[in-house]
C-alpha cells in the first residue's frame, strides 16, 4: 500500500466507508486521509478489527431505535470500535504510551461514527488504550474490547457513573459466587465471555446456544448446557439466581419466571422490554448499561487473557477490503465468538 508522507508521516490511508446508509453492499475499501493526533491521543497502525454489532447498527442508520432516537451521522463514516495495533506516534501529554507498544481498545464507544476502527490508522484517546496481552496475537486482541468489557462491566465492574437511559438507575453488578447463571445465547461475543466470568467468579453456569456450540461452550466451563434448537430455556430451568441474556429484546422478559425471588435479569440488549409489572410482582430486578470504553479495565482484563483464564473464541477472519464480506457473514447469525477483520 502506497502512502502519501508529510514530514516522514503518512497522509492518506486505506479504509472501510460509506456515503450512505444501507447493506453490506455500502461499504466501500478506499483511500482516506490518516487522522491527527490531538492532546491526550495516541494514533495506531491497525493491525485487526473486532467487528460488533454496533457496527451493522450504524451502517443500516439504526433502524431499530425510534426516530428521535436515531443519531445524525455525518457521511462519509467508518465504522468500528476495536482496534489492536501497534503505536506509532504520541500526543502531547501522553506519557503511560510511547511509540513502539502493542495495544488494543474500544475506540470512543459510545459515540456514532467517531470511533472509525475499519481502518490503517485510528486515533485513540489515551485513557481508552491499554497494552495488548503479551499471550495472545493481534487477532484475539481486537475481538476481546467491546465484547469482553460488556461482560465485565454487566457482571464485574461497572466503571462509570453513567446511566442508562431506559432505566432510572444505575447498573450494579451481583456477586455470583455459588450461584446458579443462565448465559442465554453463551456462544456469541458478549456471552462466552459472560461464561467465563460468571466460571471464574464461582458460579455454577448453564450455557444456552445451538447444538454445535456445546463442545466449545463445555470446554469454557459451561456446567449444563441448553440447546434451543430443541428446548425452550424458560421451560425447563428454575431456581436461578440470575439471567444475562446476551440475546436481549422484546423476548427476553421469558426469562422472569426462572428467577427465584431476589434473583437478576440482566438483558444485553434491553431495548423492547415490557416486563417491569411482572418483574416487580416476581422480586426480580432487571438492569442494564451501555458499555463504555476504559482503558484501565483493559488492563486488568489482558491480565486474565494473558493467564488463559478467559479465552478468545474466533468464529471467522477477514482482510479490511473484504469488510462487506465480513457483515455478510455477521448477518447469516449463530456466529461463534467474533469476526475479525485484519491488515497486513
Amino acid at each position: 500500500m502506497s502512502l502519501e508522507l508529510e514530514n516522514g508521516r503518512p497522509t492518506v490511508m486505506k479504509a472501510v466507508r460509506q456515503h450512505e446508509f444501507g447493506g453490506p453492499e455500502v461499504l466501500r475499501y478506499e483511500d482516506a486521509p490518516v487522522p491527527e493526533v490531538k492532546k491526550g491521543e495516541v494514533l495506531v497502525k491497525v493491525k485487526a478489527i473486532g467487528l460488533n454489532p454496533p457496527d451493522w447498527y450504524l451502517r443500516d442508520g439504526y433502524k431499530m431505535l425510534p426516530p428521535e432516537w436515531q443519531p445524525k451521522v455525518p457521511f462519509p463514516v467508518i465504522l468500528g470500535t476495536d482496534i489492536s495495533g501497534v503505536i506509532v506516534e504520541v500526543g502531547e501529554d501522553v506519557k503511560e504510551f510511547s511509540v513502539g507498544d502493542e495495544v488494543y481498545a474500544m475506540v470512543r464507544f459510545p459515540s456514532y461514527g467517531q470511533s472509525q476502527a475499519y481502518a490503517a490508522y485510528v486515533s485513540v484517546p489515551a485513557e481508552e488504550v491499554a497494552l495488548k496481552p503479551n499471550k495472545i496475537d493481534f487477532v484475539q486482541a481486537a475481538a476481546a474490547p467491546m465484547s469482553l468489557l460488556t461482560a465485565w462491566q454487566f457482571l464485574i465492574d461497572l466503571g462509570h457513573k453513567e446511566p442508562n437511559p431506559l432505566q432510572p438507575n444505575l447498573h450494579e453488578p451481583v456477586p455470583v459466587a455459588g450461584k446458579k447463571v443462565l448465559v442465554n445465547g453463551a456462544g456469541g461475543g458478549v456471552g462466552h465471555f459472560v461464561l467465563q466470568l460468571a466460571k471464574w467468579k464461582g458460579a455454577y453456569v448453564i450455557a444456552v446456544a445451538s447444538g454445535k456450540q456445546e463442545s466449545i461452550l463445555r470446554e469454557l466451563g459451561a456446567d449444563e448446557f441448553i440447546d434451543y434448537t430443541k428446548n425452550n430455556a424458560e421451560d425447563v430451568v428454575a431456581d436461578l439466581d440470575l439471567v444475562v441474556d446476551a440475546v436481549g429484546g422484546p423476548t427476553t422478559g421469558r426469562f422472569l419466571k426462572t428467577l427465584k425471588r431476589g434473583g437478576a435479569l440482566f438483558p444485553i440488549f434491553p431495548l423492547g422490554f415490557s416486563g417491569a409489572e411482572e418483574a416487580e410482582r416476581l422480586g426480580v430486578r432487571v438492569s442494564a448499561t451501555q458499555v463504555r470504553s476504559n482503558g484501565s479495565q483493559l488492563s486488568e482484563l489482558a491480565d486474565l487473557l494473558d493467564k488463559g483464564t478467559i479465552k478468545v473464541v474466533i468464529d471467522s477472519v477477514f482482510p479490511l477490503a473484504d469488510a462487506r464480506k465480513a457483515h455478510e457473514r455477521a448477518a447469516e447469525g449463530h456466529i461463534q465468538g467474533k469476526i475479525v477483520l485484519t491488515i497486513q
